[in-house]
């Protein structure tokens, strides 16, 4: 316990006197941790219902367990953005943070000691996030809910303590190699050019999976009223974006070196040929970045479609009769699924333009040597786009090809009545993201002024 809290004491001295940019990776860590306490609160809540239940939000969305099993679903699918933010963040001022870490290897401190002092730095800001969450999450349980029940309150206090302690694992984990090499950038190793995305990001999606399939079965198990099937529906769904999602990932990651090789052998300007030999040098850095918004394509891509189709289905059993509650029912579905969609592209885009912003500020000493050697500044904007533009191209149209498959296959086997036709709209998705994410890494370019000053050069 001693250890514990001198360790503490330490990690307290060493976040005090540090630079304004680790306040902005706690920031912003505490944030990404609350977002995904909110998530996945709401998520285990819905969860621990049984059976009919009269939720007094959402239209009676949320009555029946088969519609929350779709609610369920996409809350957790909200973690995969989330986790890409908090990758980010945990990216900010880490050159700094290695340093501190190899110091004191340097100066006796064991690994252990070590690993407990990333922990720290990281845990306190998951933990207030957290908290924070959850105090008005509890609020919101007691006011909405005569009398939860004991698995409900247990599901709260596991994930209230379960996203601190999986942001600390997550911070010493990133700092693994400071650990086993104390002497830190003198004894890193170069990250190799067939390396895919880290496995810590691709072990959150499997959980995410398996926690979403557990989900849907669980609620939907038992209930006289769902239909037969209709609770594996939002799981194969999922599944799809999911496996979509996974193999744009790694597009990104397998055409970055090519596109980089490619670029530089045909690079007609400086600009393009500054951003291939960046793609080249470590092309799994874009897969990292940009995981997160290739499923946002994939999954609003289908969103679109679907909800094509499923509003000229709805019409159609609506003239005839057929439909069994009443059209605001169905359209405030559409339109939490399309703000949760929005979100998501909120929540990544801030990720991209943080891991941009952690891009620039990582190689200030190299971009000042360029300034410095006669290169433009103008022509180093141009190259930070290209870094961005360059691979996520074909990655987002392949997430687009992927998300129109998932809106033609709805269409085609919903046709009873009323025929939709191909979504062309949703077309009109990927051309948007990628936009965005060109735009979000335009909000980093300010920075550039700052990062090519001259005494940059004298940074070690």
């Amino acid at each position: 316990m001693t250890s514990l809290r001198s360790d503490l004491r330490l990690a307290w001295q060493l976040t005090r006197g540090s630079d304004r940019r680790e306040w902005w990776r706690i920031s912003l860590t505490a944030t990404g941790a609350a977002l995904a306490t909110a998530f996945a609160l709401a998520a285990v809540t819905l969860a621990s219902l049984r059976g009919h239940y009269a939720v007094p939000v959402g239209n009676g969305l949320l009555d029946e367990p088969g519609e929350r099993s779709g609610v369920i679903v996409a809350l957790l699918l909200l973690l995969v953005p989330v986790l890409g933010f908090l990758g980010q963040c945990a990216r900010i001022g880490a050159v700094h943070r290695d340093r501190r870490l190899a110091a004191l290897r340097l100066a006796g401190a064991t690994p252990g000691q070590v690993r407990r002092i990333a922990a720290l730095e990281t845990g306190p800001a998951c933990l207030l996030g957290s908290a924070l969450v959850t105090l008005v999450a509890a609020g919101c349980v007691l006011g909405l809910w005569d009398h939860p029940t004991a698995v409900t309150w247990a599901g709260i206090a596991a994930v209230a303590l379960g996203v601190p302690v999986l942001g600390a694992a997550a911070g010493a984990l990133a700092l693994r190699r400071v650990v086993t090499s104390p002497l830190g950038r003198v004894r890193r190793v170069r990250p190799q050019s067939g390396r895919g995305p880290g496995l810590l990001f691709a072990g959150g999606v499997l959980l995410i999976a398996v926690v979403a399939g557990v989900a849907v079965f669980g609620t939907s198990a038992g209930s006289p009223n769902s239909r037969p099937g209709y609770g594996q529906v939002p799981l194969m769904v999922a599944g799809l974006l999911l496996a979509v999602g996974a193999g744009s990932v790694w597009l990104v990651g397998a055409t970055a070196g090519l596109v980089g090789r490619l670029s530089a052998r045909r690079a007609r300007t400086a600009a393009t040929l500054i951003a291939a030999e960046r793609l080249r040098d470590d092309p799994w850095a874009a897969a990292r970045t940009h995981a997160a918004v290739l499923m946002v394509t994939v999954g609003g891509t289908g969103f679109v479609g679907i909800r094509q189709t499923l509003l000229a289905d709805l019409h159609g059993m609506d003239r005839a009769g057929r439909l069994g509650m009443s059209m605001s029912f169905y359209t405030t579905g559409l339109n939490l699924t399309g703000a949760a969609v929005l979100a998501a592209l909120l929540i990544t885009l801030s990720g991209l333009a943080v891991g941009t912003a952690e891009s620039l500020a990582g190689r200030r000493r190299g971009l000042a040597a360029q300034t410095a050697a006669g290169v433009p500044r103008r022509v180093l904007a141009r190259a930070l786009l290209l870094e961005t533009a360059l691979p996520l191209a074909p990655a987002v149209l392949l997430a687009g090809v992927g998300g129109m498959t998932i809106g033609t296959w709805y269409a085609s086997i919903t046709t009873e009545y009323a025929d939709p036709g191909v979504p062309y709209a949703a077309l009109l998705v990927p051309l948007a993201v990628y936009a965005s994410c060109l735009s979000a890494a335009a909000t980093s370019l300010p920075l550039l002024r700052r990062s090519v000053h001259p005494a940059e050069l004298r940074q070690v």
